[in-house]
């Protein structure tokens, strides 16, 4: 499960006509913890913003879960309402659950809040969808294809041996090079 932080980062933007002013944004980040969280959008505003900045505030967001798109311009928060039964008090329960969804306009944030949401089998409400704050969010994504192995180890590849299968009742040891040879061989 993701853990997402609301980092608010203060510093001067230069405007489209050239005029300096003083900013604050909200970002979304993907951490483990709030030190993580830090680290990770001092990262990320290195390579947008000139001069110096100030990490502001980080907080724990309450956002379960995000829909990204390419062509979304701005970010919807959109709380939904799940109605569960308590079996030990027998009462009804009503559980809030928040999403972030890229959408170019609030229809289009609701229908695609929907095709998200269609793997959740019990009935819910979209009890608001709304545009907010945040200006991007940073997920975290390991690079696992090309991390670079550490020189104490070696690929997989290059330290397995063929599986050997051994028969039981004739004795045998049987080396799957064995099965190979015996293809090649009936086929010249």
């Amino acid at each position: 499960m993701q853990t997402w932080f609301e980092c608010k980062v203060k510093y001067v933007k230069i405007d489209d006509d050239g005029r300096e002013r003083k900013v604050s944004e909200v970002y979304l980040v993907d951490a483990v913890t709030f030190t993580d969280a830090e680290t990770r959008i001092i990262q990320q505003m290195a390579t947008m913003v000139r001069g110096e900045f100030i990490v502001d505030n980080i907080k724990k967001s309450n956002i379960v879960e995000i829909f990204p798109h390419e062509n979304g311009e701005w970010w919807y928060k959109a709380r939904i309402g799940i109605v569960t039964i308590d079996e030990k008090a027998g009462k009804e329960k009503k559980i809030n659950n928040y999403f972030l969804v890229a959408a170019d306009d609030i229809k289009q944030a609701l229908q695609r809040l929907e095709e998200g949401l269609s793997y959740i089998l019990v009935p819910y409400q979209t009890t608001s969808l709304a545009i907010c704050s945040i200006i991007d969010v940073f997920p975290y994504f390991e690079d696992v294809v090309n991390k670079t192995i550490p020189s104490n180890l070696k690929p997989l590849s290059q330290i397995t041996k063929p599986p050997v299968f051994e028969d039981e009742d004739l004795d045998e040891v049987y080396s799957s090079d064995d099965d190979e040879e015996a293809d090649t061989d009936g086929q010249e």
